[in-house]
């Protein structure tokens, strides 16, 4: 048994006497200053009253600092329960190290230097993928796993918004297992938050809808293509971007430059860049119908004559290759900012990668 000056083992300090050289307040128990306990019953009981819903934290802090703050408030406010549920937390912990990140550690990451090289919404989406009750392993892996699932839903609403533009042919949708998968997506992500914030499962079955609709997406190089669907694919973007924003995750993945106020106006001019490399790039490539308009005149060609036409493109090609060199530029010296031009036939959309992640995938060969 630990040696102890308590005259019970329960018994907890209110108000600390003061050491020598160490801040004081003088009250009727002598100089001293509040116990740790008192402090954060204090702020609670000054931010939300008499009783709160839901109170957080560490798990190291479940005993003895929570039982310490409840049986404190519950005296204090003369309440049978002060506080509904308490949610503890898992610690984060450097991979390949069982110790906690802790400042007094000296093994923890400022948020300046992590932003330096992830973004808030990597994070978040990195603390979504395990339970909220277990500890975390923060390491280069379970970042890049974090940006790559934000990449792929990235790269779904871009192909999604694409396709309900007309700008994605595809074969036929088959509408009624998306609606389906759909339903069962929103049971599956309510019934994992419902089980304990369970919001690995819930972004899990995100995912799943995310595969199915992929699925479907599949770009051929028919022109016309068949009747679309744009509604469904409409429903399932309005769901999942909802959901993402609810857990604090923005899907903007045209966003440029973080947290600047010009950002629509950039994605404007985005827009009109890529559209103005379309036509130029449409008008390189397009060659004069003469043979076909000639036929349908019934004139019957020579075979001199097919030569000079024959001629008369390649002469064409030529002339016009400075202009598709020009537009293979553009999109390599846009994808050095991170915007990835999609050609798409006679029509081209755009998105912004990550730039990290695409050359770790090279440097690995992936």
């Amino acid at each position: 048994m630990v040696d102890s000056d308590k005259r019970h083992v329960k018994d907890f300090a209110l108000w600390k006497a003061a050491k020598p050289q160490e801040l004081y307040w003088v009250s009727p128990w002598g100089k001293g200053r509040p116990g740790w306990h008192i402090e954060c019953s204090t702020i609670s009981s000054t931010m939300f009253g008499s009783q709160l819903d839901i109170h957080t934290g560490g798990i190291d802090l479940a005993f003895p600092h929570h039982e310490n703050e409840i049986a404190q408030c519950e005296v204090y406010h003369q309440c049978e329960q002060w506080g509904n549920y308490f949610l503890h937390s898992g610690h984060l912990l450097i991979k390949g190290n069982q110790e906690k990140m802790s400042k007094s550690l000296k093994n923890y990451i400022t948020i300046k230097d992590f932003l330096t090289k992830n973004s808030a919404d990597e994070f978040r989406m990195f603390c979504l993928r395990s339970n909220y009750r277990s500890a975390i392993e923060f390491g280069d892996d379970t970042m890049n796993d974090a940006k790559n699932l934000l990449q792929a839903i990235s790269s779904f609403i871009s192909d999604a918004n694409a396709y309900m533009k007309g700008q994605l042919v595809c074969d036929p949708i088959k509408e009624d297992i998306l609606w389906e998968m759909l339903a069962n997506t929103k049971a599956n992500v309510k019934a994992a938050f419902a089980d304990d914030f369970d919001t690995s499962r819930a972004v899990a079955a995100i995912m799943d809808l995310i595969h199915h609709g992929n699925r479907q997406l599949k770009a051929v190089t028919k022109e016309g293509g068949s009747p679309r669907s744009p509604v469904v694919y409409g429903t399932m973007l309005s769901y999942i971007e909802d959901f993402f924003n609810t857990v604090g995750i923005s899907l903007g993945n045209r966003q440029v430059v973080p947290e600047n106020k010009n950002l629509a106006m950039l994605s404007s001019v985005i827009d009109e860049l890529v559209s103005f490399r379309v036509k130029v790039r449409n008008y390189a490539l397009a060659m004069p119908g003469a043979t076909e308009a000639m036929q349908v005149e019934g004139t019957i060609l020579t075979k001199e004559t097919k030569q000079e036409e024959k001629e008369t493109r390649q002469q064409l090609l030529l002339e016009r290759e400075p202009l598709l060199q020009a537009c293979d530029n553009l999109r390599r010296d846009l994808a050095a900012f991170g915007i990835n031009i999609k050609d798409r036939g006679t029509t081209s959309t755009w998105e912004v990668v990550d730039q990290r992640r695409e050359e770790q995938r090279t440097e690995t060969g992936s």
